[in-house]
Protein backbone atom coordinates (compact mmCIF):
# COMPACT_ATOMS: atom_id res chain seq x y z
CA UNK A 1 0.00 0.00 0.00
CA UNK A 2 1.75 3.18 -1.16
CA UNK A 3 0.64 6.56 0.14
CA UNK A 4 1.57 9.41 -1.94
CA UNK A 5 3.00 12.99 -0.02
CA UNK A 6 -0.27 14.61 -1.96
CA UNK A 7 -2.52 12.44 -0.67
CA UNK A 8 -1.30 11.89 2.87
CA UNK A 9 -1.26 16.07 2.79
CA UNK A 10 -4.79 16.46 1.43
CA UNK A 11 -6.15 13.94 4.07
CA UNK A 12 -4.19 15.79 7.37
CA UNK A 13 -5.43 19.54 6.05
CA UNK A 14 -9.18 17.61 6.15
CA UNK A 15 -8.94 16.64 9.10
CA UNK A 16 -10.41 19.35 12.07
CA UNK A 17 -7.77 21.31 14.02
CA UNK A 18 -7.38 19.45 17.89
CA UNK A 19 -7.94 23.14 18.94
CA UNK A 20 -11.17 23.50 16.95
CA UNK A 21 -14.60 22.58 18.91
CA UNK A 22 -16.65 19.43 17.29
CA UNK A 23 -20.14 20.65 15.89
CA UNK A 24 -23.12 20.73 18.32
CA UNK A 25 -20.37 21.50 22.08
CA UNK A 26 -20.01 24.87 23.70
CA UNK A 27 -22.34 27.53 24.17
CA UNK A 28 -25.26 25.96 23.15
CA UNK A 29 -24.91 23.09 25.30
CA UNK A 30 -23.97 25.06 27.98
CA UNK A 31 -27.07 26.97 27.99
CA UNK A 32 -29.28 23.81 27.15
CA UNK A 33 -27.96 22.60 30.71
CA UNK A 34 -28.69 26.24 32.33
CA UNK A 35 -31.96 25.93 31.40
CA UNK A 36 -32.46 23.15 32.81
CA UNK A 37 -31.09 23.49 35.74
CA UNK A 38 -32.83 27.02 36.27
CA UNK A 39 -36.37 25.14 34.90
CA UNK A 40 -35.61 22.36 37.72
CA UNK A 41 -35.29 24.78 40.43
CA UNK A 42 -38.75 26.45 39.02
CA UNK A 43 -40.51 23.22 39.40
CA UNK A 44 -39.20 22.55 42.62
CA UNK A 45 -40.72 25.99 43.83
CA UNK A 46 -43.89 25.84 42.21
CA UNK A 47 -44.03 22.08 44.14
CA UNK A 48 -42.96 24.14 47.44
CA UNK A 49 -45.56 26.75 47.18
CA UNK A 50 -48.46 24.45 46.34
CA UNK A 51 -47.30 22.03 49.13
CA UNK A 52 -47.76 24.97 51.27
CA UNK A 53 -51.05 25.51 50.50
CA UNK A 54 -52.50 22.26 50.75
CA UNK A 55 -52.34 21.95 46.69
CA UNK A 56 -49.36 19.47 46.29
CA UNK A 57 -49.06 16.10 47.51
CA UNK A 58 -46.36 15.65 50.20
CA UNK A 59 -44.32 12.77 47.94
CA UNK A 60 -44.28 15.35 44.70
CA UNK A 61 -42.30 17.62 47.53
CA UNK A 62 -39.92 15.16 48.92
CA UNK A 63 -39.46 14.24 45.09
CA UNK A 64 -39.32 18.05 43.81
CA UNK A 65 -36.79 18.87 46.75
CA UNK A 66 -34.91 15.96 46.30
CA UNK A 67 -34.40 16.74 42.44
CA UNK A 68 -33.47 20.47 43.48
CA UNK A 69 -30.88 19.28 45.66
CA UNK A 70 -29.45 16.95 43.09
CA UNK A 71 -29.45 19.97 40.86
CA UNK A 72 -27.49 21.96 43.06
CA UNK A 73 -25.11 19.35 44.19
CA UNK A 74 -24.13 18.89 40.24
CA UNK A 75 -24.11 22.55 39.81
CA UNK A 76 -21.38 22.86 42.76
CA UNK A 77 -19.84 19.76 41.75
CA UNK A 78 -19.05 21.25 37.90
CA UNK A 79 -18.34 24.85 39.17
CA UNK A 80 -15.78 23.20 41.37
CA UNK A 81 -13.95 21.19 38.70
CA UNK A 82 -13.97 24.13 36.37
CA UNK A 83 -12.00 26.30 39.15
CA UNK A 84 -10.03 23.71 39.81
CA UNK A 85 -9.34 22.75 36.16
CA UNK A 86 -8.83 27.32 36.10
CA UNK A 87 -6.31 27.34 39.01
CA UNK A 88 -4.06 24.00 36.94
CA UNK A 89 -3.62 26.79 34.20
CA UNK A 90 -2.68 29.50 36.30
CA UNK A 91 0.15 26.84 38.13
CA UNK A 92 1.23 25.83 34.73
CA UNK A 93 4.74 27.59 33.80
CA UNK A 94 5.06 29.58 30.89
Amino acid sequence: MEISALHAAQKYTAQRPATEPAAGTGGETIARVAQDFAATLQEGEATAKAAMTGDADPHALVQALAQTELAVETAVTVRNKVVKAYQEILRMPI
